[in-house]
């Protein structure tokens, strides 16, 4: 671990040549931390040295209709700096998270999980259940339950791993599964839940494209004109699925038992919803594999790390964005996500709904006007960008994928 805070050398400000610079910290960089970072938890004082804006460096990209990234020729610095790379790897919630599955796995009072999580569908508004019905749970069913979490948290769980090969895979984990062919979707509406989405009515635009994502249950009824009617795939979180299990009027279904859902895991215990869920569920509940969301966690914290050190070149240290970013709940959000998603499903993408105004409301659908601390919405803004202007800028994916076009709609 690097103790004592490394600074910027002088030489930034020097008369040299803006890439000469960049490359000469960059690899004095890589001396200071190549035996430093050892995936510590929470390290302190690390510099940020990333020096990455347009008008300093020259990224080298070749654009086409489908961006398959190949450099024309060697550059004569790196494309990523090192340093940031090495700190976007460090998992901070792996701790938390594998002590929790741990413990699930282990547990003796798997049954009393159970009827806590059925006792709380008898409340008033959500779905009867009495008593005696709640007493009379069946131990086959109760074993069975236990069976299905067991199954689907181990195999859940056995895939937490960085592998970016997974983006070629997300044909076979989750297209197929919805539709039965591996042909990708020609078009995607990716619709957001920012406010700004009442500014426009882009309703018949995103009911046009051949499958329309949609975020965590956001209502659609009374604002057609403005976010469509159509409804392809569910894309969710758990805790949204965990909240609507238990609710009468959503119970598991929110778009209807036919629309299919995508779900990523915020807790593990939260595969209890997923079993009870499915079983009713008549078309595919898929969770995200964990090396899906491993890619997503790095992107993300890449992008929130890059904007945290371009803000200023001293007094940038890791323990001060890990402490403006909630630490360890520091994340991606749903819409994140689901965006990364369309990239390995789909031949053309459009967000909808992605930005914010001082004017709007945060959802189009709620009165929330703050954003989490969790979240770096404005890096995630700039990852969207990247994907429309320059995607061979992109850290974390397969050197041959191949990204869509993908269009902003504001």
């Amino acid at each position: 671990m690097v103790k004592n805070m490394v600074q910027i050398p002088n030489t930034i400000y020097s008369n040299k040549s803006p890439k000469t610079i960049a490359y000469t910290i960059i690899q004095k960089s890589d001396a200071i931390f190549s035996s430093a970072m050892k995936r510590s938890v929470k390290p302190q004082f690390i510099l940020l040295l990333l020096i990455v804006a347009a008008t300093t460096f020259g990224f080298r990209v070749a654009v086409r209709n489908g961006y398959h990234c190949e450099k024309s020729q060697p550059l004569d610095f790196p494309l990523f700096n090192s340093t940031l790379l090495e700190l976007a790897e460090i998992d901070e919630s792996e701790p938390k998270s594998s002590n929790e599955i741990l413990q699930l796995l282990q547990q003796v009072n798997f049954n009393f999980t159970v009827r806590k999580w059925v006792k709380s569908c008898s409340d008033e508004d959500r779905i009867p259940m009495s008593r005696s019905v709640i007493a009379s749970i069946r131990p086959t069913v109760l074993a069975w339950l236990r069976k299905r979490f067991t199954e689907s948290l181990t195999d859940w769980a056995g895939k937490r791993r960085f592998e970016p090969e997974i983006m070629t895979e997300l044909i076979n984990k989750v297209k197929i599964p919805i539709s039965g062919t591996k042909k990708k979707y020609s078009s995607c509406a990716v619709v957001g839940n920012s406010g700004i989405l009442l500014n426009k009515e882009y309703g018949e635009l995103i009911d046009s494209h051949e499958t329309v994502i949609r975020l965590n249950n956001a209502q659609i009824g009374s604002y057609p004109k403005n976010v469509g009617s159509k409804t392809s795939i569910s894309f969710v979180n758990s805790n949204v699925l965990h909240l609507c299990a238990r609710e009468k009027k959503c119970f598991c279904h929110p778009y209807g038992t036919n629309v299919p859902i995508v779900m990523y895991m915020c807790q593990p215990v939260q595969f209890l919803d997923y079993v009870i869920c499915n079983s009713s569920h008549e078309s595919p509940l898929i969770v995200t594999d964990q090396r899906f969301d491993m890619i997503c966690a790095r992107l993300v914290k890449y992008y929130s790390l890059k904007r945290f050190a371009n803000e200023g070149l001293f007094n940038k240290t890791y323990e001060k964005w890990y402490d403006a970013h909630d630490g360890v709940w520091f994340h991606y959000s749903s819409g994140m996500q689901a965006v990364t998603l369309a990239l390995g499903l789909c031949d053309r993408v459009n967000l909808f709904g992605f930005g914010k105004s001082n004017v709007t409301r945060h959802h189009y659908h709620t009165n929330q006007t703050k954003e989490l601390n969790s979240h770096d919405y404005e890096a995630e803004y700039d990852f969207y960008h990247d994907l429309v202007k320059k995607p061979c800028a992109i850290p974390f994916f397969p050197e041959k994928f191949e990204f869509p076009p993908v269009v902003i709609h504001r």
